[in-house]
């Protein structure tokens, strides 16, 4: 094509467009003098004005929003901004395992003056604010941006790491707007939600989603029992609060599953319950003092609970008791399993861990337990967790373990031997010296180095007397639970005569 073919199309063009302008604004004239004539000219669902502008008439039928929901609640949520002391080493990545992230961002333009950002709510007229442990920790000052722009200085009251909350105070001239906290028991899954927060400094931005699931455990910590739910939010949401459309809060946003850091609609929020308990505790002794029982838990699986014949694989599966604590004077043995405290149904050892934590120390819990199959119930006084560790929560030669089915081989436990694995001069029972590759044993998890110090709920103190417990309880190929102590952790393993991993779960 010519230079020429090009002027020409080019002068086409435009003498069509003005055609087209034209055309227009003479068929807006004309629509004018009509609507002046005849009154609006309507189609369905829309009125044309003189000016031809659309005036769309509203539907009956409109969507419901939350406009006026967050109209009422906006003004109790707080932007934080953290000047940390310096930039942790746990915080130039991620404070929970990949991919799931507590997100705030930083802002190091300054080596001296690094800033992290969070968001918060507040609780009390006199400015109690709640947000997350991991927004202020390491903090050298805590400034908190009211809904209005207005900056104060706020004071730590105190944090709970365990449970990532932390309670702070800023001072006005004024009484604030405040939150309340819901009961996060009620939560449906399927409802909505609504997220507000500061992400990436963008103080005041709401989100909505729905709740997608109950009691998440996404391995942060002990008491993990998190809200999912996909209402977006992303780094900088961290201590913001998560409504129901009853404007009461259910939940503190606090981290999300994302391979990148953004949102891709997986986040997770503290359940409003453990809120309320946490912050009641910081704000009277500035920190919180958990309920003890002093027993090592894991889960029950079929397999298990069929070597132990206990009936169920519900429960917490007690694998140690320690000496001189809650457990071991009520009476409690390895072997035991715990189905519920004070009434309330215990499906594994984080539930356990969960009930046990929010027993007031000194009060006494009452726990229901089954005992060699049978049903007992127990009075437990509550100690302080404060006060104690944390619980989970050359031979004479060996001898095969009982059976081929099995596939040990086990020895003695000598002094060297107690000594090389760092075992009281008193412990009792076998080690474990060699396990048959493909074995059941092999298939369950039992490596060399575990010491066998129980069969089923009895203990065992030799290599003989564990070979002839083994044997007696697999004949018949019945499955046999091994009470056994490994790096210093006390745990049942299944394992079943006809091979295969009786231990997951």
């Amino acid at each position: 094509m010519t230079r020429d073919d090009h002027g020409k199309r080019r002068h086409w063009r435009l003498t069509l467009a003005a055609a087209l302008l034209a055309g227009t604004a003479l068929g807006g004239y004309a629509a004018g003098h009509d609507v002046f004539a005849a009154g609006p000219a309507t189609t369905q669902g829309q009125t044309t004005t003189q000016n031809g502008a659309i005036q769309p008439v509203p539907s009956s039928h409109l969507i419901p929003d939350f406009a006026d929901l967050v109209a009422q609640v906006k003004p109790a949520v707080v932007s934080i901004t953290t000047h940390l002391k310096q930039v942790p080493a746990d915080m130039q990545g991620e404070q929970i395992p990949l991919p799931f992230r507590q997100f705030f961002p930083f802002a190091p333009q300054q080596q001296e003056a690094v800033e992290a950002r969070g968001s918060g709510f507040i609780i009390s007229a006199d400015g109690l604010v709640v947000t997350n442990n991991h927004v202020v920790k390491d903090a050298k000052s805590v400034y908190v941006t009211l809904d209005d722009g207005t900056n104060v200085k706020a004071k730590i009251i105190g944090t709970d790491p365990k449970t990532d909350l932390a309670l702070l105070r800023v001072h006005a001239d004024h009484k604030l707007p405040f939150l309340q906290l819901g009961n996060s028991n009620d939560v449906r899954v399927g409802q909505w939600v609504v997220a507000v927060g500061n992400p990436y400094g963008l103080g005041g931005t709401v989100t909505a989603g729905i709740v997608s699931a109950r009691g998440r455990d996404i391995g942060d910590g002990p008491y993990d029992s998190f809200i999912q739910i996909d209402a977006p939010i992303n780094r900088g949401n961290s201590g913001g609060p998560l409504f129901t459309q009853d404007g009461k809060v259910i939940g503190v946003n606090t981290a999300i599953l994302s391979p990148t850091g953004g949102s891709i609609g997986i986040g997770f929020a503290i359940p409003s319950n453990t809120v309320k308990t946490v912050v009641a505790a910081l704000e009277k002794n500035g920190h919180v003092t958990r309920g003890y029982l002093g027993v090592e838990a894991q889960p029950l699986n079929p397999a298990m609970s069929a070597a132990l014949h206990v009936g169920t694989d519900k429960g917490a599966l007690v694998a140690a008791v320690q000496p001189d604590t809650p457990a071991s004077r009520a009476g409690l043995q390895p072997g035991d399993v715990i189905e519920q405290v004070n009434g309330q149904t215990i499906k594994d050892p984080r539930d356990l861990a969960i009930v046990i934590a929010g027993i007031q120390p000194g009060d006494q819990a009452q726990l229901d337990v089954l005992h060699d199959g049978q049903q007992h119930m127990m009075d437990v006084r509550v100690a302080s967790l404060s006060a104690h560790e944390t619980a989970s929560n050359s031979s004479t030669g060996s001898e095969t373990a009982s059976h081929p089915q099995v596939g040990l081989a086990l020895a003695p436990l000598t002094p060297d031997v107690r000594n090389q694995l760092n075992l009281p001069d008193n412990a009792q029972g076998a080690l474990v010296q060699q396990v048959m590759p493909d074995s059941p044993a092999a298939q369950a998890g039992i490596e060399p180095g575990d010491v066998v110090v129980g069969v089923n709920t009895k203990p065992v103190e030799s290599a003989h007397q564990a070979v002839a417990a083994i044997r007696g309880a697999v004949e018949g190929g019945h499955p046999v639970a091994l009470r056994i102590l490994r790096n210093g952790q006390s745990l049942f393993v299944a394992i079943s005569p006809k091979g295969g991993n009786a231990n997951e779960g």
